[in-house]
């Protein structure tokens, strides 16, 4: 008998669930992925810093040199977990949660600094990462912090969108922080977790996390 390593064993679970899942259910794009990336380094113009607004996972797995980064707050949007996901953090046919951003409110996180020679080679692996099916709508928000104010590339969520959950139920959280699986990055849980604790690291406390991470098993 040959035993494989849990890590492994969550991995070919989540490849089996894929492969069966996907093909009848195909998932369509909110906006065209290419074209989005196109407008932003068209805005971004190639010429000063490019920095992010991180609010979640890039604020504990970037995935790329972070040459500076700062706290900072932006005005009118708010964190939430509120987006289906249907490849990172989950499938079409068992879909995970992540955040967005969403109208409303203020929300702190973290800018952090490309350095200009990597700059549209971070491009391209946000977008892979952050913009598989074109669910996000990128913007430049104006992020506050103590030395002044930067223009940062975020990552938000129209309310029309159909990838908006809006307020689960208890049960329905419940059920997706109970998957075991997830998507190609891991469990909705593990996400919301990680993303807790590294806003309680940088002295951020989210009340809204605090109040759906109860519901955990």
């Amino acid at each position: 008998m040959v035993t494989i390593p849990m890590g492994h064993a969550v991995e070919c679970l989540f490849m089996m669930r894929h492969a069966a899942s996907s093909a009848p259910t195909p998932i369509a794009l909110e906006r065209d992925p290419a074209a989005a990336l196109a407008q932003v380094r068209a805005q971004w113009g190639g010429h000063g810093p490019l920095w992010v607004f991180a609010y979640a996972s890039l604020l504990w797995r970037p995935e790329f040199e972070v040459a500076q980064q700062k706290l900072a707050r932006v005005q009118g949007w708010h964190r939430a977990l509120q987006m289906w996901s249907r490849v990172n953090r989950g499938t079409p046919a068992q879909p995970g949660l992540v955040f967005a951003l969403l109208p409303g409110g203020s929300c702190w996180g973290m800018v952090q600094q490309v350095p200009p020679t990597q700059a549209n080679e971070v491009l391209d692996r946000l977008w892979f990462r952050e913009m598989p099916t074109g669910v996000y709508e990128p913007r430049w928000l104006r992020c506050h912090t103590e030395q002044g104010w930067v223009k940062a590339l975020a990552f938000t969520l129209p309310p029309s969108s159909p990838q908006n959950t809006g307020r689960l139920a208890p049960e329905q959280y419940q059920r997706i922080f109970s998957d075991p699986v997830g998507g190609r990055y891991g469990t909705t849980l593990d996400y919301a977790q990680q993303t807790y604790e590294r806003l309680l690291e940088l002295g951020i406390h989210d009340q809204a996390l605090a109040d759906l991470l109860h519901w955990a098993p």
